[in-house]
């Protein structure tokens, strides 16, 4: 693929998301590497702080059909927006709640954007794609995985991106196209602040019950988030993995992006569920706010 796109004036990839964290590091890394990169924003704001050489930010919400729609026919013609070569489907949404506390309209949201919009942008540039043997990255997460508690609305639609990529796989490999998993752990970016605020929101309308039942768990969750993101892989780190997943010649099935990540999926795959119930439990204890006697 690479001695491809030496001989292209034009290759490109779209990089959903693209706004902050890793899909605006992906952009940047891709378009040092000499890709057109069309990078998925939903702000002026944003595309005015991204926009840069090789990078053009295109407003796009993927759970909007125009907004597809408008993308896709950048590609009706090679010569308006040259070979796609790539397509990153990045964009994600993130809340953890218990699952009996999260209304059915937020897990709605997060299918939407988190699987149906990836599925949407997919099929209307694979024409493009299968047209010059091109690739899809599909983001996943360690919680494709491995669904912690609270974690359920979120994981399952990465468990989801999961199995829709292994079906993608096995269809599309006959035809040339590629499709490739990233399954990020704890990676530093903005998101782990908006994930805090969203919990911290679905728990003020809980129940005076739910909150007996759920508010120590969720205040463990949020105090380990902001313990583990600091320490997690730099955005840069992981958009050089992204990178890899789009330029390697012979890339792998799944690419995981930090240690946590790569420890995690290797547990799921060999321990079984009660032992990994009890690690997950033994590492969110520490996090639990502290109980005062009287």
């Amino acid at each position: 693929m690479s001695s491809e796109m030496s001989s292209e004036t034009r290759a490109c990839v779209v990089v959903t998301g693209a706004s902050t964290g890793i899909g605006a590091a992906s952009a940047r890394e891709l378009a040092r590497r000499g890709f057109h990169v069309l990078a998925g924003v939903r702000r002026d704001r944003d595309a005015d702080a991204l926009r840069a050489p090789g990078v053009e930010p295109v407003i796009l919400d993927i759970t909007q059909a125009d907004h597809i729609a408008r993308l896709a026919s950048r590609f009706d013609d090679d010569s308006k927006a040259g070979a796609l070569r790539a397509l990153v489907n990045n964009a994600a949404i993130q809340i953890n709640a218990p699952v009996e506390t999260l209304p059915l309209s937020e897990w709605r949201r997060q299918f939407e954007v988190n699987l149906f919009g990836h599925i949407a942008v997919t099929q209307a540039l694979l024409p493009a794609l299968l047209r010059h043997s091109g690739r899809v990255v599909n983001v996943s997460s360690v919680g494709g995985k491995v669904a912690m508690a609270t974690y359920g609305p979120y994981a399952s639609t990465k468990f989801a991106l999961e199995a829709v990529s292994d079906s993608l796989r096995r269809e599309l490999a006959p035809l040339g196209v590629r499709v490739v998993v990233v399954e990020p752990g704890a990676v530093r970016t903005e998101m782990a602040d908006r994930v805090i605020a969203a919990t911290n929101r679905v728990a003020a309308a809980m129940s005076p019950e739910q909150r007996d039942r759920y508010g120590r768990l969720i205040q463990a969750i949020n105090a380990h988030s902001a313990a583990h993101t600091p320490g997690g892989t730099p955005a840069d780190d992981a958009a050089r993995v992204i990178a890899k997943a789009v330029t390697a010649g012979k890339p792998r099935a799944r690419y995981t992006i930090g240690r946590d990540a790569a420890l995690i999926t290797r547990l799921s795959r060999v321990l079984p569920d009660r032992m990994l119930d009890r690690i997950l439990v033994a590492g969110l204890r520490p996090h639990y706010p502290k109980t005062t006697t009287t």
